[in-house]
C-alpha cells in the first residue's frame, strides 16, 4: 500500500510522519524495519532527533535508517570515505584534463553537485536525470558555450580517472545501489521531502520499496525549487496514478491568515502542473508591506529572514544591516565571528567582576595585544581547573589594561570596531544566534521567520531559463512568500525588467 501525504508549509508534516513511526512502534514494529528517507541530512537529522526524544530510542542502533538515500547507498554499499572523490581529486582531474576547477563537491548535506566548471556540472545532472549526455545537451537552450564533442571527452575521461583512483562521487553510488538490485526489508518506508528528488533517486527508491508493506510518500509540489539540481517534480506528481490514497494536511500552524495566505495563493496558483489542494491558514492576520528602497526597512526589532533568488542581491541588505548595527548572519556565518563574540562578551563580564578559565583568558589575550606581557601571551601560567580575576591578572599573569574593549583590544579594523560600537550602542543582543538571517530562498527551503523581508530581484540568466518552465519560478517565490509567520515585507526590485512581481 503506498499514500501520498502532501504537505504544504507549516502544516507539520515531519510530525506528522513521526506519529504514524509511533502507531507502527506501538504495534510490534521494531524501528530497524522502519525506514525513514529525506532529501537533505539537516531533515532526516531532525527526524531522527525528534524521534529519539519522543520514543526513548538511540540514534545510532534503533535509528540507523533514517537517513538520506545516499548515505543509505553509502553504508549498504560498504563504501569507505576515503574512497569517495573529494575537491582535491577533481582539482587533480582538472589538472590532469588541462580544465580549470577551483570548486568541486558534493554535499554532505543533500548530495547536489557544487562546481565552478559547466562541464562537469553537465555531466553530473544528466546522470541523475537520467538521460544520455549528449541529449541533455541537445535538450538544454543556455550552454551554446559548452563544446558538444569536448562534454563527451570529458565525460569519458572522469569515468577513466574515477576507475584507475578506484574512487566513487554520490552519484556513483545511488547507480551501484540500482545496478546490484539492492532490495533492503522494511516493514515501513517513509520517503520525505519527495518533490526534490531526481529521477535517479526514484529508482534507488523503487529498489527499496519493492518488498515494502506499506509506504509514505510525504512532500509538497508547490515547494518543488530544484529542477536545477535535477529534481524531477513531474515524477512526483505523476505517481497519483499509482498509488492507493492521498491525503493533504490542511491546517497550516505557519502562514497567517489575510494578505501573506492571499498572495501565496495569487502565485502558486498560477502553476500549470500540481497537485490542486487548499489549506486553512492561521485565524491571526497577518502584515504585507512593501517598499521602494530597502532603508525604508526597519529591522531594529524582530527576528528576520531575508531572502532573495541569489546571493548577490543581498549585498545591500548586509550593508544596510553594518550601517544601523544590527546583528545578521550569512550564509551560515555570523557577522561577528563566534571568537570574537565570545572574548568580547567574557571581557566584559571580566570587567564586571567575573571569574573566567584559562581557555577564555586565552582568547581574550589573542585579541587586547600589546596589552599582554610577551612571556604571558600564551597562558602558560594559569592552572587548568582555576578561574581568575582580571585583577588577578594584572596582578601575576601579564595583564596591563582594565579598559573598555575597544580601548583594550588590538587588531580589530575600524569598519568592524565601529559596526560593533553601533550594536551595543542599539542594545544589539550579540549572540551565538543573530535575529537577522540572509538567505538565497534555495538555502531557507524549510526555515521560517516571524518577519521576512522578500526581495524580487532575478538574474538574467534565470529569466532566461524561467521563460522555458515559468511554473519554476512561481515555486521559487510562493516557498520564499511562505517562510512569514507574522509579516511579509517586500522589496521593489532595481530593475524591473529582471524581477518577478508580486
Amino acid at each position: 500500500m503506498k499514500t501520498i501525504i502532501l504537505g504544504p508549509p507549516g502544516t507539520g508534516k515531519t510530525t506528522t510522519l513521526l506519529n504514524l513511526v509511533d502507531e507502527f512502534i506501538k504495534q510490534g514494529i521494531r524501528p530497524k524495519q522502519i525506514g525513514y528517507f529525506s532529501f537533505t541530512r539537516k531533515a532526516a537529522t531532525e527526524a531522527a532527533t525528534r524521534a529519539s526524544e519522543k520514543f526513548g530510542l538511540d540514534i545510532e542502533t534503533d535509528l540507523e535508517n533514517f537517513r538520506t538515500l545516499h548515505s543509505f547507498a553509502f553504508r549498504k554499499l560498504g563504501i569507505t570515505k576515503e574512497k569517495m572523490m573529494g575537491p582535491d581529486d577533481y582539482r587533480e582531474f582538472g589538472l590532469k584534463c588541462g580544465i580549470p576547477i577551483k570548486t568541486a563537491s558534493f554535499s554532505n548535506d543533500d548530495g547536489t553537485f557544487n562546481c565552478d566548471n559547466e562541464y562537469l556540472t553537465i555531466i553530473n545532472t544528466a546522470r541523475v536525470k537520467r538521460m544520455d549526455l549528449l541529449e541533455y545537451y541537445d535538450s538544454r537552450q543556455n550552454i551554446l558555450d559548452i563544446e558538444r564533442n569536448t562534454l563527451y571527452l570529458l565525460s569519458e575521461e572522469l569515468k577513466k580517472f574515477k576507475k584507475e583512483k578506484r574512487l566513487k562521487d554520490f552519484t556513483d553510488l545511488l547507480e551501484d545501489f540500482i545496478l546490484k538490485e539492492i532490495h533492503p526489508s522494511f516493514e515501513v518506508l517513509f520517503i520525505d521531502e519527495a518533490q526534490d528528488l531526481s529521477l535517479l533517486q526514484w529508482d534507488m527508491v523503487r529498489c527499496i520499496w519493492a518488498n515494502v508493506k506499506k509506504t509514505y510518500i510525504a512532500g509538497d509540489d508547490d515547494q518543488a525549487i530544484f529542477k536545477w539540481a535535477g529534481a524531477d517534480v513531474d515524477h512526483f506528481i505523476a505517481l497519483k496514478e499509482e498509488v492507493d490514497d492521498i491525503k493533504t494536511l490542511d491546517q497550516s500552524y505557519r502562514i497567517p491568515g489575510g494578505p501573506i495566505h492571499e498572495l501565496s495563493q495569487k502565485i502558486i496558483n498560477k502553476v500549470e502542473k500540481r497537485f490542486n489542494k487548499i489549506y486553512k491558514p492561521r485565524p491571526e492576520e497577518g502584515i504585507l508591506k512593501r517598499y521602494s528602497d530597502i532603508t525604508q526597512v526597519d529591522m531594529s526589532e524582530g527576528n528576520w529572514l531575508i531572502l532573495s533568488s541569489a546571493n548577490h542581491f543581498l549585498d545591500d541588505a548586509k550593508d544596510l544591516c553594518e550601517i544601523q548595527g544590527w546583528y545578521y548572519q550569512y550564509r551560515g556565518v555570523n557577522s561577528v565571528s563566534l571568537k570574537l563574540l565570545l572574548a568580547l562578551n567574557n571581557w566584559e563580564a571580566w570587567r564586571k567582576g567575573a571569574h573566567l578559565n584559562h581557555l577564555e583568558i586565552r582568547n581574550i589575550y589573542e585579541y587586547v595585544g600589546s596589552n599582554v606581557l610577551p612571556g604571558f601571551k600564551k597562558g602558560k601560567t594559569f592552572q587548568s581547573d582555576d578561574k581568575y580575576t582580571l585583577k588577578q591578572c594584572q596582578e601575576k599573569h601579564g595583564l596591563l589594561t582594565d579598559k573598555i574593549w575597544y580601548e583594550a583590544f588590538e587588531g580589530l579594523d575600524t569598519i568592524t570596531e565601529n559596526y560593533i560600537r553601533n550594536m551595543r550602542a542599539n542594545g544589539e543582543k550579540i549572540n551565538k544566534n543573530p535575529r537577522i538571517k540572509m538567505s538565497t530562498i534555495h538555502g531557507a527551503k524549510g526555515g521560517e521567520a516571524d518577519k521576512v523581508l522578500l526581495l524580487q530581484d532575478i538574474t538574467g540568466a534565470a529569466i532566461e531559463t524561467f521563460s522555458h518552465d515559468p511554473d519554476e519560478l512561481h515555486r521559487l517565490f510562493y516557498t520564499g512568500a511562505t517562510r512569514a509567520k507574522k509579516e511579509l515585507h517586500v522589496l521593489d526590485p532595481k530593475n524591473f525588467d529582471r524581477a518577478y512581481i508580486l
